[in-house]
Formats: structure tokens, sequence, C-alpha cells
């Protein structure tokens, strides 16, 4: 087994070795022994896993409310004043 065929086996069988068949699993082993980019690999899938599996981050309550506020604000604070019947494009 070379590092691509293993890249190729944890893209379809996940990082677990312990579930992959022993006709797969046994020569990946071999491979991780002798390999760094494998290992390096399995340490990648084994990351990744871990990352889409916490808890999703969630906003403050009412972080968007405040944001629209904000840039509400700085719109009008920023508008150039006009005189009667000027309009935005003169």
């Amino acid at each position: 087994m070379d590092v691509t065929e293993f890249e190729e086996l944890i893209d379809r069988l996940g990082e677990d070795l312990s579930l992959w068949p022993d006709d797969r699993r046994l020569p990946a082993e071999e491979l991780l022994a002798r390999s760094s980019a494998a290992q390096a690999l399995l340490d990648e899938a084994r990351a990744l896993r871990r990352a889409l599996a916490a808890p999703p981050v969630r906003a403050p309550a009412g972080l968007a409310d405040r944001i629209v506020a904000v840039a509400a604000k700085t719109k009008s604070d920023t508008a150039e004043p006009r005189t009667e019947g000027e309009t935005a494009g003169s």
C-alpha cells in the first residue's frame, strides 16, 4: 500500500482503522509504521472528525441586532446634508 491508496481509503472508510476490513487494515498499519506522510494524513483525518463533531459556535444573543444598529447609525452619520430639492445623484 502506498500513501495515495491510504488517503483514498481514509476518505472511503474513515479514520478509525479498527473498522477497516483486515485485508486493508493490516497493510495500512504497516504503512503507518514506516511513513510519516501516512501518519500525518491519519492525524489530519482524526482532527477533522473531532472538529466536525464539536458543538457549533453560537454568537451572543442580540449580536446581529447590534451590528445592524451600528451600521444604520454609521450610515446616517456619514450621509451628506442635502438642500431642499437636491437628490443623492445631484
